[in-house]
C-alpha cells in the first residue's frame, strides 16, 4: 500500500536519532530492558562503553543517565581536547577505558587508540592506504574491527593494535561502492560472526569468522534489484531484526534496502524505492516487524516496511511511502523513541521533525534548529543531542509533544564539516573533528 500524502513546505527540520524513551510533560520514562535484562546499551552505560557506531544496538540510544538536562551558554566543561588522529570523517567507539577512530596519518589509514583520561595517543596501526576513512571502529572483547575507504577490513588486537587478519572487499569479494566516497560501514559483529557489505553481485553482504576471517557464507543477489538508485553497497551499517520471527541482516545498499537470512546469507527480500542513484546513507530503524528507512537527495524518500511470513517465504509491504521533497532524511541518522521517529529533512539540512512511526504523521516540524546543515545525533537521559554542520551542539527534549531546546554551543574547534557522530559514555560527550578529539563533561554534578 502506498499513501502519498503532501506535507506544506516548512523552512526547517532537523536530524535525530535514538529508541527508547518516552516523555510526559517533565518526567522521562526510559525503554524497558529485553526481558532477560541483558540489554548490550544497558550492560555498556554501566561500563561508560560506547562500543560501535550508533552504540552496541546500532540504534544511536545510550542507557547513560545523571547527565545534564540543560547546558550553559557557553556549554558544558571541556574536560580536554586531543590532537594526533588525522583526517577523516569517522567518529569514536569507547571501551574498556581506550578510545578507538580512523584516521588518515601521512597518507595512510591508521587505527589509532587513545586513553580516555586525556585522550592522549596508546597506538597507532596501520590498516590501509588511500583517502580519509569514514568508517568507526567496532569493538568486541580481544578484537578491533575496521574499513577503510578502499575496502580494507581489517581485524586488530584491542590492545595493542596489532593486526590478526585482512581482507579486502574488492580483491577477496570483487566488491564495489555505489558512488565514489568510499566504504563507510561500522561492521556488524553478532556471536562469532562479522557481518560487513563488499557490495558484490556475489557477496552482497558476507559472514566471516571473527576470530580467522575465513568465509561462512555470501549473499548473492538478482542480476537487478530495481531501477532506482546504482549497484554496490551503500554507506549504512547493518542491523539485525527478528522481524515475522526469521533472524535477519538488513542494510541500505545502492539500490535500496535488502534482507538476508542470518543462518544462510540467503536473500529475503529486497525494497527498492527508497533508493537514490548518488548515495544511499541512512542505516535503517528496526522495531519489531517494522523496518523505517529513508534516504536523501532528489529522488530518495522515506518509507515505513512490514515484514510478513507465508509459508516458508518471507516477505515485506509497504505501510506507506514519501518522496525526497516531503520526507528524507540526508545523512546523520534517524532514531526511533516509544511510538515516535525523530530525524532530520532535506538535502545538506538539520531540520527538526518527530513523526508517527506507524503513521508517518508530523508530531512537529519546529523550523530551522538550533544550527545549520547536516545533523548526525545520539541520544542519553531523556534528551537528543544534535551536531550540526556548522559545529554547533544542541541539546533537545525527547518528547513527540513539542520542540524544545534545553541548550547550544559552539564547538571548541571547527577543522572540517562537523558530520561525525557524537559519542555519550562514562558521563562524557566525545566529538571526533579530524586531526582533533574533544571530550566534554556532561555528568551532573
Amino acid at each position: 500500500m502506498r499513501l502519498s500524502l503532501s506535507f506544506a513546505l516548512r523552512a526547517a527540520f532537523a536530524l535525530l536519532i535514538g529508541t527508547g524513551v518516552l516523555y510526559f510533560g517533565s518526567a522521562y520514562a526510559k525503554a524497558p530492558n529485553k526481558p532477560d535484562g541483558k540489554n548490550p546499551a544497558s550492560l555498556e552505560a554501566e561500563r561508560g562503553d560506547w562500543s560501535r557506531w550508533r552504540g552496541p544496538n546500532g540504534d544511536g540510544i545510550s542507557y547513560e543517565t545523571d547527565l545534564l538536562t540543560e547546558w550553559p551558554e557557553e556549554g558544558p566543561p571541556l574536560a580536554w581536547h586531543a590532537k594526533g588522529f588525522g583526517k577523516g570523517m569517522s567518529s569514536v567507539a569507547v571501551k574498556g577505558g581506550r578510545i578507538y577512530t580512523l584516521g588518515n596519518v601521512k597518507d595512510k589509514t591508521a587505527l589509532i587508540a587513545a586513553d580516555i583520561k586525556d585522550g592522549s595517543i596508546l597506538w597507532s596501526t596501520e590498516v590501509g592506504s588511500g583517502k580519509n576513512p569514514n568508517c568507526t571502529p567496532t569493538v568486541d572483547g580481544e578484537f578491533v574491527f575496521t574499513v577503510t575507504h578502499g575496502g580494507d577490513l581489517a581485524c586488530c588486537q584491542a590492545d595493542t593494535g596489532e593486526v590478526v587478519w585482512k581482507k579486502n572487499f574488492g580483491q577477496d569479494f570483487s566488491g564495489k561502492m555505489m558512488s565514489g566516497w568510499g566504504y563507510s560501514e561500522s561492521p556488524l559483529v553478532d556471536g562469532d560472526r562479522l557481518i560487513c557489505t563488499p557490495g558484490a553481485p556475489g557477496a552482497l553482504l558476507v559472514a566471516l569468522d571473527r576470530k580467522t576471517g575465513e568465509k561462512i557464507w555470501e549473499s548473492a543477489v538478482p542480476e537487478s534489484l530495481g531501477r532506482k538508485g546504482k549497484d554496490g553497497a551503500g554507506y549504512a551499517s547493518v542491523v539485525i531484526s527478528n522481524g515475522a520471527g526469521v533472524k535477519q541482516y538488513i542494510t541500505l545498499t545502492g539500490r535500496g534496502i535488502v534482507s538476508v537470512d542470518a543462518a544462510t546469507g540467503k536473500l529475503l527480500w529486497h525494497y527498492n524505492d527508497v533508493a537514490n542513484g548518488t548515495a544511499n546513507i541512512p542505516t535503517p530503524v528496526i522495531s519489531g516487524d517494522y523496518v523505517f528507512c529513508s534516504s536523501g537527495y532528489g529522488d530518495g524518500g522515506t518509507a515505513l516496511l512490514k515484514i510478513t511470513k507465508d509459508g516458508s517465504e518471507v516477505k515485506v509491504n509497504e505501510e506507506y511511502y514519501f518522496p525526497a521533497k516531503e520526507m528524507q532524511n540526508h545523512h546523520g541518522g534517524m532514531l526511533l523513541i516509544g511510538d515516535h521517529v525523530y530525524m532530520g529533512h532535506g538535502h545538506n539540512n538539520g531540520f527538526p521533525l518527530c513523526v508517527d512511526l506507524k503513521t508517518g504523521k508530523d508530531a512537529w516540524r519546529p523550523g530551522r534548529g538550533a544550527g545549520s546543515g547536516s545533523a548526525a545525533i545520539a541520544y542519553a537521559d531523556g534528551h537528543l543531542y544534535f551536531r550540526y554542520q556548522d559545529a554547533t551542539m544542541a541539546l533537545v527534549a525527547a518528547t513527540p509533544k513539542e520542540y524544545i531546546l534545553k541548550g547550544k554551543f559552539k564547538i571548541a574547534t571547527k577543522n572540517g564539516e562537523s558530520w561525525p557522530h557524537p559519542v555519550i559514555a562514562g558521563g562524557k560527550l566525545y566529538l571526533r573533528d579530524q586531526d582533533s578529539l574533544l571530550c566534554y563533561d556532561i555528568k551532573k554534578k
